[in-house]
């Protein structure tokens, strides 16, 4: 297999900047979730705009990217993909679109709907698959997180407990056969039976796409948030150390460790169960919210930016998604050749 490599990440978060009490002064404090730890409010996330789309914001982020890693690069790109937590064409991912808007021809245009809060570790894996058997030269990975701004504010839904968590924004990441920053190794675990515990609810019982009035949102439950916690807090530990063995190495021997970031119990239980201090976990929750998928890309860019992470530092990427139907970590080597 042709060696395949990380090079580059960019992101984009929208101007908006919201704070909490945006939320607080509308919601019910007699709510059942009122006081669940899995909905502790970030200080502050971004919204997008009503008009802003998927690809505006794949192309804002790209942009950025394409700028750092040059013109003779970014002609090798054949590969896009892209996951976007709410597209705006039900029928059509945005693959197509953003890869005519920054003038690229790539062979292969994927728009991955599954994967989740994991899903750049999923897409990683595919872009590895394709380059390391020769059947691309470079990827174009996206991420977006749309759903705070269009969803989370709607009348009703704002005053639900969840509403306050998320928040908006696309990261993006070029990956290209080459062995400066390699990707080691990658687990990925598809768990069907737990794909239904996480889906759409509306308070008529109309399909998302039937006429109505009922406000669209994700429903939760004491019960289902119980083991959406359970299998969290057990996946992304698991992964990630069956990464660190294919490589013979313990999570402590990690340098960085960056995760999605659903709240603060989470990226704490995942903290002790690795046995990993808080500064080598890269946190942006409370600066950002839970950015869904978005997450991993965008925390390591801004992470890299802040210069946290060292040339030759080894990370550990990864994730679990929805109600613990997928899960995935991987090992890059950042810029071992530096």
């Amino acid at each position: 297999m042709i060696t395949v490599s990380l090079l580059e990440v960019a992101s984009y978060l929208p101007p908006r900047k919201v704070p909490t009490q945006y939320f607080l002064d509308h919601q019910d404090p007699d709510s059942p979730l009122a006081d669940s730890t899995m909905f502790g409010a970030p200080a502050f996330r971004h919204h997008v705009d009503r008009d802003e789309s998927a690809a505006d914001m794949i192309e804002k982020a790209a942009r950025v990217l394409l700028d750092r890693i040059g013109p003779r690069e970014a002609s090798q790109i054949d590969v896009v993909l892209t996951n976007v937590l709410l597209p705006d064409l039900p029928i059509t991912g945005a693959g197509a679109e953003v890869s005519h808007r920054l003038g690229l021809r790539p062979d292969w245009v994927l728009d991955a709907h599954n994967g989740g809060c994991a899903s750049f570790i999923h897409m990683l894996r595919l872009a590895r698959a394709l380059i390391g058997s020769g059947q691309a030269r470079a990827a174009l990975l996206c991420n977006v997180q749309n759903c705070a701004g269009n969803v989370m504010t709607q009348s009703e839904v704002r005053k639900l407990p969840e509403a306050v968590v998320p928040g908006d924004g696309c990261g993006v990441a070029y990956v290209a056969a080459s062995e400066e920053s390699p990707v080691l190794a990658i687990e990925t675990r598809n768990l069907g039976e737990y794909a239904k515990d996480c889906g759409l609810t509306l308070a008529d019982g109309r399909k998302y796409w039937e006429p109505g009035e009922s406000q669209v949102h994700v429903g939760f439950t004491p019960g289902k948030i119980a083991d959406i916690v359970e299998r969290g807090n057990r996946l992304v530990p698991e992964t990630v150390r069956a990464v660190c063995d294919r490589l013979d190495i313990e999570p402590g021997d990690l340098d960085t460790l960056i995760t999605n970031q659903p709240n603060r119990v989470f990226l704490r239980k995942w903290q002790e169960r690795l046995d990993i201090k808080p500064d080598r976990h890269l946190d942006t929750y409370d600066r950002f919210g839970n950015l869904f998928g978005a997450a991993v890309p965008v925390t390591l860019d801004h992470g890299l930016r802040e210069g946290r992470i060292r040339d030759g530092s080894l990370l550990m990427l990864a994730g679990f998604a929805h109600a613990g139907d997928f899960a995935g970590a991987a090992a890059v080597r950042w810029r071992a050749a530096a």
